[in-house]
């Protein structure tokens, strides 16, 4: 090898990093405080049914974990929901519902809601907004969706999401010089998807080119999902 030539870069080795949803690993902010204390007042509840109103990435999805978890939910996908038949079988204590927006089969919905007044069961479901006529074909479905007590939580402020981009980092164990994590915390959309997408590009590149996490590269990487994003809303 001629002296001073680099070697090949590195190919990076993609290892999957689940996201982690236990308790400890939550991070509250003025954001998402209020619907974390409702989460963790439970049975203490306004009511068995409660809805959890979020933009999307704003951590919904972690704390119906989190409940979930606690009260030993049967969790139930939006667009495959069970049968009465299966529900009566399975007779849940609790249910939780990730993004009932994704809810197609109305009917459904509307039969699952009433299992769980009837039977007395703790409901905890997430969406991106309020229900409104426009979403909701069936009118009583509107309206039982429309009574269930809501509470919200904010998208990510600058301090949560730095908070979130120190936490993301130190699972991959990187070490991110302060001038990179300044940069991209400020700049970053605020979801903790796009957190958790940034990290996991930065750690790609980072181990493709051998090099540590610097503000010059992590600019480098956030020009191209900007370039991306902007490719996607064409």
């Amino acid at each position: 090898m001629v002296a001073g030539a680099r070697g090949p870069a590195q190919l990076p080795l993609e290892l999957p990093v689940e996201p982690r949803f236990g308790r400890d690993d939550f991070l509250p902010a003025a954001c998402n405080r209020a619907a974390l204390a409702m989460v963790e007042r439970w049975p203490d509840w306004p009511d068995r049914i409660l809805s959890l109103i979020g933009p999307p990435g704003s951590g919904k999805s972690h704390l119906l974990a989190i409940w979930a978890e606690g009260a030993g939910a049967l969790r139930v996908d939006p667009v495959a929901l069970p049968t009465l038949e299966a529900l009566n079988a399975a007779a849940p204590a609790a249910i939780v519902i990730d993004d009932v927006d994704r809810v197609r089969d109305e009917t459904a919905l509307f039969h699952l809601l009433n299992f769980a007044v009837e039977h007395r069961v703790f409901l905890l479901m997430s969406a991106s907004r309020r229900p409104r006529p426009e979403d909701v074909r069936l009118p009583d479905l509107l309206s039982r969706l429309r009574r269930a007590p809501v509470v919200e939580i904010g998208a990510p402020d600058d301090e949560l999401m730095r908070a979130v981009l120190e936490k993301l980092f130190r699972d991959r164990q990187l070490i991110v010089d302060e001038p990179a994590l300044a940069y991209v915390s400020l700049r970053l959309e605020r979801s903790l998807d796009a957190a958790r997408a940034l990290v996991a590009a930065l750690d790609r590149e980072a181990l493709a080119r051998r090099r540590p996490i610097t503000r010059a590269l992590a600019a480098e990487v956030m020009e191209r999902f900007s370039d991306h994003a902007a490719g996607s809303e064409e």
